[in-house]
């Protein structure tokens, strides 16, 4: 069983060609560049890596290309997820079959109204075709709708989900998360999800998190992280204020072609985002670049 995890995750960004299709060239010194920069661990085809908007075989070869780049240097952690349970299961046992470390999952949320017993019984369907990975549920109720309390998720997925792990809690319930890292003595290992919340998940018990803003600004946090152990708060509050700013003037965009250009700028050439989501204008672009600019980002977003 996979350790818990600790430090910073970097939710991963899969590269596309200006055709948007896929391209993995930049993956191998996008991977270097974050475990130089103290990543612990790669989340790979979740939101920000935009696997929804991928075919199977697509998401399986981009898992792929992620576990053979990081070596097992640091952990990767598939994203598996589908509005189909079969489709997602097999995305889990190919993820088993390359190598991966550990295994997450979103609802499926097409059909609303599905009971919290019914979304058990999905994950563990998706767990089971891949038994030797750690599985962490994907609690991200903006997106999937779904906002059970997670306590009780855990309460009914114990004893369903053999190698439940944890999950990766990506909303601002910052009791519920507390609540869930306390759960019969800290027997899950929960990961934060909401980059611009560190410094308060921090104060309740968060030691491992995932976030797509950690792929471009980690020096920040992990200032952030070590500011709040040497109980300098005031120091890391403004320091957790930057990462407030910076995800308000990127949300002015398009959140995630945005991030993938600032990506772009630093060296690691993502591409644009794929279909439903936009591609940034030349105006947006200039824009973006004048925005971070003001805030300092290219002086604190990059490792002395």
């Amino acid at each position: 069983m996979l350790s818990p995890l600790t430090g910073l995750i970097a939710a991963a960004y899969t590269p596309l060609d200006a055709d948007g299709k896929l391209n993995f060239d930049p993956i191998p010194g996008m991977v270097d560049r974050l475990i130089s920069e103290r990543i612990t661990g790669l989340y790979v085809c979740g939101s920000t890596g935009e696997g929804v908007s991928f075919t199977g075989e697509e998401r399986k070869a981009t898992a792929q290309a992620f576990v053979q780049a990081a070596a097992g240097r640091i952990p990767v952690l598939v994203q598996v997820g589908h509005n189909s349970v079969w489709e997602a299961a097999s995305l889990a046992a190919h993820a088993q079959e390359i190598g991966a470390d550990a295994l997450s999952a979103t609802a499926p949320s097409y059909f609303k109204g599905i009971k919290i017993e019914e979304l058990v019984d999905s994950m563990a369907e998706i767990a089971k075709a891949a038994p030797d990975l750690p599985f962490y549920y994907y609690h991200i109720p903006f997106m999937t709708g779904l906002a059970f309390d997670m306590v009780e998720f855990l309460q009914l997925a114990s004893d369903k989900i053999p190698s439940l792990a944890g999950i990766k809690y990506s909303n601002p319930t910052l009791h519920e998360f507390q609540a869930c890292k306390a759960f019969e003595n800290g027997r899950f290992d929960i990961l934060w999800g909401c980059d611009e919340m560190l410094l308060p998940a921090l104060a309740a018990g968060a030691k491992g998190a995932v976030g797509s803003t950690y792929n471009f600004a980690a020096p920040l946090y992990y200032n952030v992280i070590e500011a709040f152990e040497v109980r300098c708060m005031k120091e890391a509050q403004q320091l957790q204020l930057l990462s407030v700013k910076l995800v308000r003037a990127l949300c002015k965009y398009p959140f995630l072609p945005a991030t993938k250009q600032v990506m772009t700028w630093l060296g690691d050439d993502c591409g644009p985002a794929r279909l439903p989501l936009p591609r940034m204008t030349d105006e947006q672009i200039q824009s973006l670049r004048s925005d971070i600019e003001s805030l300092g980002f290219f002086e604190w977003g990059r490792p002395d």
